[in-house]
C-alpha cells in the first residue's frame, strides 16, 4: 500500500450548517468625494450625480459624533435559497449550529465583525452605501457627457499631474491635461480631464453652455428650434402659482432700496440718528404688515414657529399646508429635456474630442519622473506594434453597431451543471480561437451535452497568455486577443439564448506585477494598489497582492465585480485561489485542520472583510447572482450567511476530490484502492459542494489529463474498444464520473473536452515548448470516434438524468455499503439507488445491497451498457429487481445484483413510490405497465 495521501493531510471541508437568507442594511452617508469636485457629471447612462462641494471636504476626518442613518430597503420579492430572512446578526452563529466550542476562533470573529462594521462605515461614508461603492464605473474612466464633452477620471494619489495622450492630440502630453484646484485633482488623489468636442468649419457655438445632446437618436425634440425665454415662461407658469415668484428685476430694486437707506446720502449718520434697532420679531413683524395681503397670500408661508426648544435644522416646524403643497410639485425636467438635439445636430456642429478606437493613455508626472500607463477603468486594451506597452482604446461604437441584447438571464431549476472553458484553446486547429468561433462552434455543444452553466477562465485582459489568464492586467477589459468587447457581449448574450448561465472565472486574490500595462507602480509608488514591501508579493508567483484595508482599492474591486454584471450580463463568479489572499503566506503552508489555523497572526482579516463586502453587494444588487469559493483551505463559514459570521458564497469547490483522484491512479494499484478513503472525502461535507473529477489545473498545471494517465493513448486513437485494456480504463473513467457526480452538493464542474476523454492535457505556448499551439487546442474530430464516443455518450446521459429529476439536489446521501474488501459502495439519494463496484477483477453475480424501502427498484443508468462501450452483461430480466425482508447493511430491507466488475448501477424505486419521480411521472408505452419509462434517458422499460 502506498503512503498516506496528501490529500488526507489536508484540511477537511467544513461540515454542513442551517442556511439562512443573507441580509445587510446599508447606512447613509456622505457624499462621494469625486462628485464635489465635478458637479456636473453624469452617470454612465446618461443620468445626473451632484452633490454639495462642502459634503466631501470632512468625509474621511473629524469625529463620528452622529451614526448614520439606515435607508429605506425594499423588501425582496423573492428568496434566495440559504439566506436568512433579517434575523439579528450574530458573528458567531454558524459556530452553535455546528457546536464548534473554539474560544480563540469565536473571538476572532466578534473581533472581524467589529472591524467590518468600521470599514463598512468607511466605505458608506465615502460612497453613501455598497451600491454607489460599487458603481465606480458609471464615473471613472472615459465617459461621454450630454454637453458634448468627453470626461476621463482616474485614481493615482502619488501623482503630481495628470494628461491624456493619444490619437486624438498626436500624444502631447499638455493639450489635455487636468485643472487646477479641486476642479482637476482631490484630496483623495482622484484626477478628472475634460476633453471637449470640437466646433466644426463655419460653426457657431451653442447659445446656452447648458445645451444636451442625445447620442444615440438622430433627433430630438431640441431640434424644432426650442425658444429658451418661451420655455422658461412656461416653466414658471406651469410650476409656480400667481404671485409665487417675483421677478428678478423687482428683488434687485428692494435691494438696492435697502443699501440705499443703510449706506446711501440720507443714511444714519451717528447711533443717535441710527435709533435702538428692534429686535428680530418686532423687525419681521412691521415688514410683513407693509405687504401686499393679495400678493402675500399666495406666496409659501415658512413662518418658524419658536418654541422655545433648542434649534435642530433637520426638525424645522413649518407651516404645514405650504409643505405639503411644495412636496406635491414635482420639477419641470420635462421642459430642459425638450431643449436637447438629436446625433445629426451634434456630428453637424462638432468634431469628436476622442472617436471610436482611438488609441491613448494616462500620462502622469510623479516624484521619479513622467511616465505613461493604462487607464486602470479601462474597457478595452490592445498591445502596441513592439509588444511592449499596450494601450487602451476607446470603445464608443455609433448606434447602429451598439450590439442590442435579445435574451434576457436564463432560470436555472435544480443543481448546477457547470461547463468549464478557455476560449483561446477551444478550437481543433493550433492558434488562439476567438469569441465569435467559441459562439458558433462550442456553445451548441455544451447545450447538447447536457450542461446548463458555461464559467469562462481568461477572459479578463492578461498580457502573458502562457499565464492561462490568471495573471490579469487590466481588469475592467475583456482580452483583445479574442475579440472586442461586442464580440464576447455576443457570446454571453448567445449562451442565455440557449439557457445557459455564464459565469466568471475573476482573479482578485493578486494581480499581475506588469508595470507598462498592469496595476503596479500605477502612479510611480509602490503602495496605490497593493501593499508595499514583502507583504505586497506574492511568495512564489511574483504577482501583487492588493490592499484589502484601503477603502479606495475596495472601491474599484467592488466595481469590478458590479461592471461585469452590469455591462456583460453575467450570472455568477468563481473567486479564484482565495487561499492566496486570506493568509499572508499565500496559502503556501502545511494545513493540519486544527481551528487555531484559521485565527493566527497569518491571516488577512481585510481580506476576510472584502470577501464579506463584495458578497452583501452582489447578492443585495443582483438576487440571482451566483458565487463560488475555490478555497484550498476551506476556510470555516465560506457559504454561511454573513449575518451568521460566514463569508456568505453560495458554493464551494471541494478541491481534495481531484487530488484524491489523481493520488490513487499514479500511486495506488487499483485493486488495493480504499472505499472509506474514497468516500470520506466524496462526502465528509456535501453543503453546497461543488464537485469535480479534473478541472483545468488537472490538464494545465504540467501535469497529465485524467484521460491521458487511464487511457492508452496509442490504442485509443485507433478507436479500439474490445482491447481489453481499454475497456477497463474506460470502465473505470466512467464510475469515477458518476459517484462524484452523484456525491456532489449541487454542483458538478467539467473541463472543456473531458466529458469525451480528451486523450492530451493543455500546454500554453511558452518558451519551453518554442511557443507551439500542439497542445492549445481541443481534438473535437475525436467526439465520433472510439471510446471518446462511448464516454460522452455516457456523460450526456448523467447530465440528461440529473436535468430530470434532480439527482444532486435530493438532500444528504445515505450510505449503506462501504466496503474495502469488496470494492462495493452502495447508497440512496431520495428514491434512487447507486451501486459502484471498483473491484477491476471481480463480477458479483448475487450481491446484496441495504435499502431503506421496500418494493421494487428499475435499473436506468447502467455503465456496463454497449452503448457506453461496456459488454452488456446484465439481461434484460435483471433490470427489475424485488427487496427481500433480509437485513443487511443495517437496513431492514435488501436486494440482489449482478455487478459486473468495474461498474456502475442507478435504480429508482417504482410502483407504489411513483411519486417520487420529478419530472417524469408518466406510464410506459406497455399496457397496464405500472412502471415510468426511461426513454428519457435512453433507455425502454424492461418490465417483467
Amino acid at each position: 500500500m502506498a503512503s498516506c495521501p496528501p490529500f488526507l493531510l489536508a484540511p477537511q471541508p467544513p461540515p454542513p450548517l442551517v442556511a439562512v437568507r443573507h441580509c445587510r442594511s446599508p447606512f447613509a452617508g456622505r457624499a462621494h468625494p469625486l462628485t464635489s469636485c465635478c458637479a456636473p457629471r453624469l452617470r454612465r447612462r446618461q443620468s445626473c450625480r451632484c452633490s454639495s462641494p462642502s459634503s466631501s471636504s470632512s468625509s474621511s476626518s473629524g469625529p463620528r459624533e452622529r451614526s448614520p442613518r439606515p435607508r429605506q430597503q425594499k423588501q425582496r420579492t423573492e428568496q434566495r435559497p440559504g439566506r436568512g430572512s433579517g434575523s439579528a446578526v450574530d458573528p458567531v452563529g454558524f459556530l452553535a449550529k455546528t457546536s464548534v466550542s473554539d474560544r480563540a476562533f469565536a473571538q476572532f470573529l466578534r473581533d472581524r465583525h467589529k472591524a467590518f462594521k468600521d470599514r463598512r462605515w468607511d466605505v458608506c461614508s465615502r460612497f453613501i452605501d455598497l451600491k454607489e461603492g460599487s458603481s465606480g464605473f458609471e464615473l471613472m474612466g472615459m465617459h461621454r457627457h450630454r454637453q458634448h464633452r468627453v470626461d476621463f477620471m482616474d485614481w493615482a494619489p502619488g501623482a503630481r499631474y495628470c494628461a491624456l495622450v493619444g490619437d486624438f492630440n498626436q500624444w502631447s502630453a499638455t493639450e489635455n491635461c487636468a485643472r487646477e484646484g479641486h476642479l482637476g485633482h482631490d484630496d483623495f488623489g482622484y484626477w478628472s480631464v475634460t476633453l471637449e468636442d470640437k466646433l466644426r468649419e463655419g460653426q457657431e457655438p451653442d447659445e446656452y453652455f447648458f445645451q444636451e445632446y442625445n447620442y444615440v437618436d438622430d433627433y430630438d425634440k431640441g431640434d424644432k428650434g426650442v425658444d429658451v425665454e418661451d420655455l422658461i415662461r412656461r416653466m414658471n407658469e406651469e410650476y409656480w402659482e400667481p404671485g409665487e415668484i417675483k421677478s428678478r428685476k423687482s428683488q434687485l430694486e428692494r435691494v438696492a432700496k435697502l443699501y440705499e437707506e443703510m449706506f446711501g446720502p440720507n443714511s444714519p449718520q451717528t447711533e443717535e440718528e441710527l435709533g435702538e434697532i428692534p429686535d428680530a420679531e418686532t423687525r419681521y413683524n412691521n415688514w410683513k404688515a407693509t405687504q401686499n395681503d393679495g400678493l402675500s397670500s399666495s406666496s409659501p408661508s415658512y413662518d418658524i414657529i419658536d418654541t422655545g426648544q433648542e434649534f435642530d435644522i433637520f426638525n424645522v416646524v413649518t407651516d404645514r399646508a405650504s409643505f405639503e403643497k411644495f412636496q406635491t410639485k414635482a420639477p419641470p425636467l420635462a421642459y430642459w429635456i425638450e431643449m436637447r438635439k438629436g446625433r445629426k445636430a451634434w456630428i453637424e456642429k462638432y468634431v469628436p474630442a476622442i472617436s471610436h478606437k482611438d488609441n491613448y493613455r494616462v500620462y502622469f508626472n510623479t516624484p521619479d519622473g513622467a511616465l505613461e500607463r493604462v487607464p486602470a477603468w479601462a474597457t478595452y486594451v490592445l498591445p502596441d506594434a513592439e509588444g511592449m506597452q499596450s494601450y487602451a482604446v476607446h470603445w464608443e461604437p455609433p448606434p447602429e453597431e451598439i450590439y442590442k441584447w435579445r435574451y434576457g438571464r436564463p432560470r436555472v431549476k435544480g443543481s448546477l451543471r457547470i461547463y468549464e472553458c478557455h476560449v483561446g484553446i477551444s478550437g481543433s486547429e493550433q492558434k488562439i480561437s476567438s469569441f465569435q468561433e467559441f459562439t458558433s462552434n462550442v456553445l451548441s455543444h455544451i447545450k447538447d451535452a447536457g450542461y446548463n452553466a458555461v464559467q469562462i477562465i481568461g477572459v479578463v485582459e492578461h498580457k502573458d497568455y502562457s499565464s492561462v489568464g490568471y495573471k490579469v492586467t487590466n481588469y475592467f477589459a475583456v482580452s483583445s486577443r479574442f475579440g472586442t468587447p461586442d464580440d464576447f457581449k455576443k457570446l454571453v448574450d448567445e449562451a442565455h439564448g440557449l439557457g445557459l448561465l455564464v459565469l466568471l472565472d475573476i482573479v482578485h486574490s493578486y494581480a499581475s506585477a506588469e508595470e507598462m500595462v498592469g496595476l503596479s507602480l500605477f502612479d510611480g509608488s509602490n503602495d496605490c494598489y497593493f501593499h508595499s514591501g514583502k507583504r505586497g508579493h506574492h511568495k512564489y508567483w511574483g504577482t501583487r497582492m492588493f490592499k484589502y484595508d484601503d477603502v479606495d482599492v475596495l472601491h474599484f474591486l467592488l466595481s469590478n465585480l458590479n461592471w461585469w454584471v452590469t455591462e456583460y450580463q453575467i450570472d455568477g463568479f468563481q473567486f479564484h485561489s482565495l487561499s492566496s489572499m486570506l493568509y499572508t503566506h499565500n496559502g503556501f503552508s502545511t494545513f493540519t485542520g486544527a481551528i487555531e489555523e484559521y485565527c493566527n497572526q497569518y491571516v488577512d482579516k481585510d481580506a476576510l472583510i472584502y470577501l464579506i463586502l463584495a458578497n452583501e453587494m452582489l447578492h443585495e444588487l443582483h438576487p440571482d447572482i451566483i458565487t463560488i469559493a475555490e478555497d484550498a483551505t476551506y476556510y470555516p463559514g465560506l457559504c454561511e450567511p454573513t449575518t451568521q459570521g460566514g463569508l456568505g458564497f453560495d458554493y464551494w469547490a471541494n478541491l481534495s476530490i481531484p487530488e484524491m483522484w489523481l493520488w490513487h491512479l499514479e500511486n495506488v494499484p487499483e485493486r488495493e484502492w480504499s472505499m472509506n478513503k474514497i468516500m470520506k472525502v466524496l462526502i465528509s461535507s456535501n453543503h453546497n459542494m461543488l464537485s469535480y473529477v479534473e478541472n483545468h489545473n488537472q490538464s494545465i498545471s504540467g501535469r497529465k489529463s485524467f484521460a491521458e494517465i487511464i487511457l492508452n493513448t496509442g490504442m485509443c486513437s485507433s478507436g479500439s474498444v474490445d482491447d481489453d485494456s481499454i475497456f477497463k480504463a474506460s470502465s473505470l473513467l466512467k464510475i469515477i464520473k458518476l459517484i462524484t457526480f452523484t456525491t456532489s452538493g449541487g454542483a458538478y464542474l467539467n473541463f472543456m473536452g473531458n466529458e469525451f476523454a480528451h486523450p492530451k492535457r493543455v500546454e500554453f505556448p511558452m518558451s519551453s515548448n518554442d511557443y507551439s499551439f500542439q497542445l492549445a487546442c481541443r481534438k473535437w474530430e475525436l467526439l465520433d470516434k472510439g471510446v471518446h464516443k462511448h464516454v460522452f455518450s455516457f456523460d450526456k446521459d448523467i447530465m440528461s438524468l440529473d436535468e430530470n429529476e434532480r439527482i444532486t439536489k435530493r438532500g444528504s446521501l445515505n450510505v449503506h455499503q462501504c466496503d474495502d474488501t469488496s470494492m462495493v459502495i452502495s447508497f440512496t439519494r431520495g428514491p434512487f439507488l447507486f451501486v459502484f463496484n471498483f473491484n477491476p477483477e471481480v463480477s458479483y453475480e448475487l450481491h446484496r445491497v441495504g435499502v431503506d424501502e421496500a418494493g421494487e427498484y428499475q435499473l436506468i443508468l447502467n455503465t456496463d451498457e454497449t452503448k457506453y462501450g461496456g459488454r452488456g452483461e446484465l439481461k434484460s430480466s435483471q433490470y427489475m429487481k424485488k427487496t427481500s425482508d433480509k437485513r443487511v447493511d443495517g437496513c431492514r430491507n435488501s436486494l440482489e445484483l449482478a455487478l459486473s466488475s468495474t461498474s456502475a448501477q442507478v435504480g429508482i424505486q417504482v410502483g407504489p413510490n411513483l411519486k417520487n419521480l420529478g419530472s417524469n411521472n408518466n406510464y410506459c408505452d406497455r399496457p397496464n405497465s405500472p412502471y415510468p419509462p426511461m426513454m428519457g434517458y435512453g433507455y425502454h422499460c424492461q418490465c417483467l
